[in-house]
């Protein structure tokens, strides 16, 4: 087999490999590539290294040995190591015996690692820039070392190199996206809008769902915002600071009407949320709502954690009920005071059959548990007259208003 063949066999191999592992770590994924060279030329250590002002620092290590002084983090000065004299070309990337190369037996370096043989080969990245080195070596001469091993661990160091590249770019992509969030989090770049909620019998509006809307260009939905938000490990900072917003506004409007504020059950259970209400749910009228799309993985502290909440007279809502499953999953286990029926089963319930039949065993299912029905999303006034005749009392959606700005939300008088 000759050397183009192997690399594209190898390739082919290792990628189909390293494909089942896409939700690892890429350090995962680098270590497999290690231990596989490792063993396959009967070596002792295998490394690799990245350069960065002139040091030489170990980023993954596979090692036969439990023991050994060579561990991730550790750096050395560029020109101690083999590592930047291979890729200056001063070393030869094959060291059979260092015992008999006239540099590397005079090295410190190698007395402290124990280096016998060597190979070792540069990292290099798509901009053609040397990263760093993929190395092998043992604690003893290897006379045995071939330019086919050679071969075969720029094979490897090409694989790794693809892992390093993927890994840089994810990194830059985290760090830019930090910065955004840090800047909208700094400069407060956020605001809130109103959606009004109307009740059919008392024929007005009763509350708002409060949505954040943010102010940085080019515009970016709300939902891309927190997602990229929890990425960076900035969620809770960003959702406590939306929270607020809307919190500092409600003092405008009269004292009878409802706030809807959408929540992330991790920041309930952690007590951030309740933190950030604080005196507010003395004198307002909060509903907390905790959309289909939410994880709770541990339904028992959350219901722990909101309990108090709801003391001091919070209500809960599970927002997008008939989207899909945990959504019906959070109203067994949560004991909702309101369940949102959500926009796909809203849209052209006038006209369709079983859109009718699961909103009625929905309504049945509240009135068995004595929970509130709202209605999200509707549009039209066939919407609005069969949700009527269906017996829902509440009703929110472009038919009755878009989201408004403060102002507009105040002095909000419904058509209907």
């Amino acid at each position: 087999m000759d050397n183009m063949v192997m690399r594209e066999t190898i390739l082919k191999g290792l990628e189909n490999e390293l494909s089942l592992t896409e939700a690892t770590e890429i350090t995962d994924n680098l270590s497999y590539i290690l231990s596989v060279i490792r063993k396959h030329l009967e070596m002792d250590v295998a490394f690799t290294s990245e350069f960065t002002d002139q040091i030489r620092k170990i980023e993954v290590v596979d090692s036969a040995e439990r023991d050994i002084s060579l561990k991730p983090g550790h750096a050395d000065p560029t020109e101690l190591t083999y590592c930047r004299k291979i890729v200056d070309g001063e070393l030869d990337e094959i060291i059979a015996d260092t015992s008999e190369n006239p540099l590397t037996k005079s090295m410190p370096i190698t007395q402290e690692l124990d280096i016998g043989s060597y190979l070792g080969v540069p990292i290099v990245l798509n901009d053609d820039e040397v990263y760093g080195t993929f190395c092998c070596f043992s604690h003893t001469p290897d006379t045995t070392l071939s330019e086919r091993d050679l071969a075969l661990m720029k094979i490897f160091a090409d694989i790794a190199a693809r892992q390093i590249d993927k890994q840089l770019i994810k990194s830059q992509e985290e760090n830019q996206i930090k910065r955004r969030v840090s800047k909208v989090l700094s400069n407060k770049h956020i605001k809130t809008v109103f959606q009004p909620i109307y009740h059919v019998d008392e024929k007005r509006v009763i509350g708002y769902e409060c949505l954040s809307r943010f102010l940085n260009t080019p515009y970016r939905t709300p939902d891309i915002w927190f997602e990229e938000a929890q990425f960076a490990g900035l969620g809770e900072e960003l959702e406590i600071m939306a929270i607020t917003a809307a919190l500092d506004k409600m003092n405008l409007f009269p004292a009878d009407i409802n706030f809807s504020l959408n929540i992330s059950p991790e920041y309930v259970i952690n007590g951030a949320v309740e933190r950030a209400l604080d005196q507010h749910i003395f004198n307002k009228k909060i509903i907390l709502e905790v959309t289909e799309h939410a994880h709770i993985t541990d339904y028992h502290a959350f219901r722990k954690a909101i309990q108090s909440l709801r003391k001091q007279g919070v209500r809960l809502a599970i927002d997008d009920v008939g989207a899909g499953y945990s959504s019906l999953h959070h109203i067994l286990e949560l004991g909702a005071d309101i369940i949102k029926l959500d926009i796909s089963l809203i849209r052209n319930i006038d006209t369709d059959t079983s859109r009718k039949a699961l909103t009625a065993a929905l309504l049945a299912y509240a009135k068995e548990t004595s929970c509130e029905v709202l209605a999200e999303g509707v549009e039209t006034e066939q919407e609005f007259q069969e949700l009527v005749r269906l017996g829902i009392k509440k009703i929110q959606g472009y038919f009755i208003s878009q989201p408004l700005e403060l102002e507009e939300a105040v002095n909000f008088v419904c058509p209907i």
